[in-house]
């Protein structure tokens, strides 16, 4: 249950707001090259123009080392979203300081203005007090969008709410409601699908789901560290050794819940254009490896999430970014939109995948947060999310 204040809770008639957005984009040649994040944005920076707020915007981008870097520079994102919402958008080359004040004192109603990158300052990631003060100094209202960041507590994310009224925005809203319907289990049977290379980067969320989902379907490379715990030979497929107690831990807890491949496609070197064939999960020659799920598996997991009411998939069959090796997680894809469930999609292939056949209109949620919904899942309290008034 969503439980903390939203745009809606507020009167922003002649105010000046902060709005935390996730504006980490990519940028190739000066322009926006995906402008997915900015999209998810635009419902409420228009709410709060229609509201007669004058708004300032602040993200990340990137990963500077605290000090400006041109190629992490947000300018190019102030020219993008100006054409999106049909005015003009100021920049400003700083967070805090005299250029940012002055740019801030004078905006009107109406006003839309970006500062420059928050990671340009050490202070941000180290939630520095003076800097959080110096950030909200510059507003009236807080408010959070940026679901993304919401895990991190961070002087703009976390930090900025201890000196403002802080309320939610729409994305913001919107992305917690549909995951805390995974948390809650409000619909069954909840079949939870999990891929991507690693085990040990989603071992909490592995834990919580296998206690929680009617199935849980693992495929990927994580897989293949679960495939070893039952004491296969995986070849040179990646497994994390470190790992494998924790593995057969969770094969124990989660019993037939738990759904392993039972054939996959297998390369003989990692490449784009290596050897491929079939083969069950038990006849891995030495010298190949596990690149995708197999046909039979398609097969399995397809017929699992059939009839499933709620749908939660985070992270690719296999190795996605080669088309050869690609058919498991566009299977996958493919069974999730048909199923009719209420699904809710994160991370960077899974969603790419969805929107790559052409199936996002059919997926009720496609989550832009990564991280943070992987921790929310968890059940971690997120520091964005809990900072912000309660209702």
């Amino acid at each position: 249950m969503f439980n903390k204040k939203t745009v809606r809770d507020y009167d922003f008639r002649g105010k000046r707001v902060l709005v935390r957005v996730d504006f980490n984009v990519p940028i190739k040649a000066g322009k926006v090259s995906d402008d997915t994040r900015i999209q998810a944005a635009l419902p409420t920076i228009r709410y709060l123009l229609d509201q007669g707020a004058a708004i300032i915007l602040c993200s990340h981008l990137g990963r500077p080392k605290g000090k400006p870097e041109a190629e992490f520079s947000l300018r190019p994102v102030a020219a993008h979203l100006s054409g999106l919402v049909g005015r003009p958008v100021g920049f400003v080359e700083s967070c805090i300081g005299p250029e940012a004040k002055a740019a801030a004192a004078r905006m009107r109603a109406g006003d839309v203005l970006l500062l420059e990158n928050t990671r340009f300052y050490k202070e941000e990631e180290k939630n520095d007090p003076a800097f959080s003060s110096e950030l909200a100094s510059l507003a009236e209202v807080f408010v959070n969008d940026a679901f993304g960041s919401a895990h991190r507590a961070h002087a703009s994310t976390e930090g900025v709410a201890h000196h403002l009224p802080a309320v939610a925005g729409f994305l913001m809203e919107q992305e917690l409601a549909y995951l805390g319907k995974a948390l809650a289990i409000s619909e069954r049977p909840f079949v939870a699908i999990l891929g991507g290379a690693k085990i040990s980067d989603k071992i909490g969320v592995v834990e919580s789901l296998a206690a929680r989902a009617d199935r849980l379907l693992i495929g990927g490379g994580m897989a293949n560290t679960f495939l070893a715990a039952q004491g296969l030979a995986m070849g040179d497929s990646l497994v994390e050794a470190e790992s494998v107690e924790k593995a057969k831990g969770l094969l124990q807890r989660a019993g037939e819940r738990l759904l392993l491949p039972t054939d996959v496609v297998i390369g003989d070197k990692f490449e784009a254009g290596a050897g491929r064939q079939v083969v069950a999960v038990n006849a891995i020659p030495a010298g190949w490896r596990a690149m995708d799920i197999g046909p039979q598996t398609v097969e399995a997991f397809t017929r699992a999430v059939k009839g499933a009411k709620l749908i939660v998939w985070n992270g690719p069959m296999g190795v996605f970014e080669f088309p050869a090796f690609a058919g498991g997680t566009q299977a996958v894809a493919q069974a999730v939109a048909d199923s009719g469930a209420t699904s809710v999609i994160g991370g960077g292939d899974s969603v790419a995948a969805v929107k790559q056949a052409g199936l996002a209109d059919r997926i009720t949620h496609i989550s832009t947060g990564g991280g943070a919904s992987l921790e929310f899942l968890e059940g971690r309290t997120l520091p964005g999310v809990a900072a912000l008034q309660d209702k």
